[in-house]
């Protein structure tokens, strides 16, 4: 009972498994930082080349 006790003190007192937890925590805001700035990114850029393609369709001739 004693060695079941002292285990389970030891358990309660190690902290490694928090400090992964954060870890995780921190790489998954940054992630999602990412993913926003790709998908904003992607937005501005499509907006940019549609309006090369209708300035390019609007000063063709014949367009």
């Amino acid at each position: 009972m004693r060695s079941f006790l002292r285990a389970a003190r030891s358990l309660w007192q190690d902290r490694r498994g928090a400090t992964a937890v954060e870890y995780g925590m921190i790489l998954g805001l940054i992630v999602v930082a990412i993913i926003a700035s790709i998908t904003g990114l992607g937005k501005t850029t499509s907006d940019l080349w549609n309006g090369v393609t209708a300035n390019v369709t609007q000063h063709t001739p014949g367009g």
